[in-house]
């Protein structure tokens, strides 16, 4: 078994917590994402797991073994760095190989390891080229290939394809998802994208400030984020607050929405969000100025002002061909969608 767990975990940097407190269990085989904003601890803990960084206080095992003060090659994990850490002077299979021989496997073992784990990333017949004789994605599907040639218990990413283009990097996310179900490792992987993460997670968690806010599904989080900085972090969301009056919200200007769970802050998200010309009937409705309608594709996004506050909707090309280029509008959403928040 490769289960991940880190319990209570405390790093401090002089005067700043870089990890304030955090427990997390990765669970065996899945693919675990790791985001937040810049400084809110995320590559701290993945390298506090990799034996980079030791913790002040809190533990960490991979399957029932303790590994703080192990050293980082007795770990059995794997690692992807951001900008791949390749040796220009090798052949890709002499770098598949370097980390076999770091770990004392030579000979035909390591022959075939290389060339199983090449196959893996469909690199078979590139093994003779170097580095700059291969495109980003080829790089670093190399740097995949030598982390896993070991076969470690554990695979640490750290932001592996942010060098990439958008194109290539979305390309990328499908062979990294491949890669990693082919091989049932347990994956952590530290990611700045929101998209990237809800792409290729079985589960996430969300780190400001060095705690955790967050944990569970990437459908579970974005559908009901709890709290208003994952809220607008995971995704876009629009935020209401307002005093409670019986069972409904009352807003700014005196509008009157539904109220879920004796919130006084709700969210919805622009997906959710109908723009209309014509007053709907029901709750959860607001007269709003539209400023900018955005056109791409299938859907389109309207930028509207409501009570002074921006305010985001997405609609299908149907309803946005249907809408003026500026002026005054309906807003509406349904009960289900609206999802109460903790206030800061």
């Amino acid at each position: 078994m490769s289960e991940v767990r880190v319990n209570n975990i405390v790093k401090t940097y002089k005067t700043a917590r870089a990890l304030d407190d955090v427990t997390l269990t990765f669970p065996d085989g899945g693919f675990f994402g790791l985001l937040g904003p810049s400084g809110s601890g995320k590559t701290t803990l993945l390298r506090t797991i990799a034996g980079f960084v030791e913790p002040d206080t809190g533990s960490v095992t991979i399957g029932d073994r303790p590994v703080v003060n192990v050293p980082v090659e007795a770990r059995e994990i794997g690692m992807v760095f951001q900008n791949y850490a390749l040796f220009p002077n090798m052949t890709v299979a002499d770098n598949v190989d370097f980390g076999l021989r770091v770990r004392g496997v030579t000979g035909n073992d390591a022959k075939r390891r290389v060339a199983e784990a090449l196959e893996l990333v469909q690199l078979g017949p590139l093994g003779k080229r170097y580095p700059h004789e291969l495109s980003g994605g080829q790089r670093q599907r190399v740097a995949m290939a030598r982390a896993i040639a070991p076969r470690p218990r554990v695979l640490l990413l750290d932001e592996p394809l942010s060098a990439l283009d958008k194109s290539l990097r979305v390309d990328m996310q499908i062979e990294l998802k491949r890669i990693q179900r082919e091989v049932g490792i347990t994956t952590i992987f530290v990611t700045h994208d929101q998209e990237e993460a809800l792409t290729l997670s079985d589960r996430i968690g969300i780190l400001k400030g060095g705690r955790l806010v967050r944990e569970g599904r990437p459908q579970e989080v974005y559908a009901d984020p709890g709290d208003t900085f994952t809220a607008r972090f995971l995704g876009e969301a629009n935020v209401f607050d307002g005093k409670p009056e019986g069972s409904l919200l009352e807003l700014l200007g005196g509008a009157r929405v539904t109220r879920p769970e004796k919130a006084t802050r709700i969210a919805v998200r622009p997906e959710h969000m109908t723009v209309s010309t014509v007053e709907p009937e029901g709750p959860n409705v607001l007269r709003a100025e539209l400023r900018q309608r955005i056109f791409a594709g299938a859907m389109g996004t309207c930028v509207l002002e409501w009570q002074g506050q921006p305010v985001k909707a997405i609609a299908r090309q149907e309803e946005f061909d249907g809408l003026p280029e500026k002026g005054a509008v309906w807003l509406s959403w349904s009960d289900r969608h609206a999802r109460a928040l903790t206030v800061d």
